[in-house]
Order: C-alpha cells, then structure tokens, then sequence
C-alpha cells in the first residue's frame, strides 16, 4: 500500500511545483515520487529486497542525465537548422545503488565515472557531428553533476 503524496507542507504555495516529492512506506523499498504534474516510482531490484517496480536511484540520477543530453542535442540542432533525424545516448556507471546504501553510514559512496555512447542519425557533416558531441557535453544536468551539488535540509 503506497501513502498518498503530498507536497511538502513547508512548501510556498508559489513555488509548490517546483518540489520532487519521494516517500517510501514501512516495508521494502518502493519510493513513490511526484511532482507538480507527474508520478511514478523508484525501486530496488528484488535480489536486494526491493520488487523491482521501478528503475533504482543511480538509474533515475542516469535517466535525467541522458535525457538532457539528447534534449540538449535536439535543441542546437533545431536551433541551427541541421538535419539531425535522431539522437541516443547511452550511460552506465556499474555502481550498485543497494550496495551504496548499505556501505554509506560507514565511508563515502557514490558514481565517480559515468561511460558514455552517443549515436546520431541523419544526413550531418563532419563538422556538425564534432560540434553536437561537444554540445553533449555542454547539458546542464552534466554541468551541475560536474560543478558538485551541496544538499541542504531547509525548514
């Protein structure tokens, strides 16, 4: 049985849609997840106890990282006017999320190399395709992963 979600009550009203909501209830680990707008949910794979309903954490933390690289792609692209018909990006990190869990009270955990596969589809030159690779790694959520984030707990 899932709790229902809310937005945290010390959220302004103003910005309540900027809040990713993540609850868990007392058994397992399903994490139901919400924003404004959408739902869906966080799990562990069921050879570490979870019931596999959903990707893990790092795999989300891969997901928007590969999301913004394409979407990032898709924007220079449309914006200069290339014929890119398609972008893929593929990322692994081979770090457990469970494991990371159970080993993070005693040391410091966490991906510390991502590998990367790019594939682009359509009729670019030489010099686009140079370009858009190095625009992959211009994305934001690349820039913010790299820069380091500070996580802060607020009232």
């Amino acid at each position: 049985m899932t709790t229902p979600m809310t937005t945290p009550t010390t959220a302004k009203s103003e910005d309540a849609d900027r809040w990713v909501t993540a609850s868990v209830g007392s058994a397992g680990f399903r994490t139901d997840l919400q924003t404004n707008a959408h739902t869906w949910v966080a799990d562990e794979p069921v050879s570490v106890g979870g019931t596999n309903a959903g990707p893990t954490p790092y795999e989300y933390l891969l997901s928007a990282l590969g999301s913004c690289m394409v979407m990032t792609l898709r924007f220079y692209a449309n914006r200069r006017g290339w014929p890119l018909e398609g972008a893929q990006v593929q990322l692994r990190s081979g770090r457990s999320h469970a494991a990371d869990c159970e080993a993070c009270p005693k040391e410091k955990v966490g991906i510390a190399r991502i590998e990367r596969r790019i594939e682009l589809t359509g009729p670019l030159t030489d010099d686009q395709r140079a370009r858009l690779l190095e625009i992959a790694d211009r994305c934001p959520v690349k820039q913010t992963l790299e820069s380091g984030i500070k996580v802060e707990t607020v009232a």
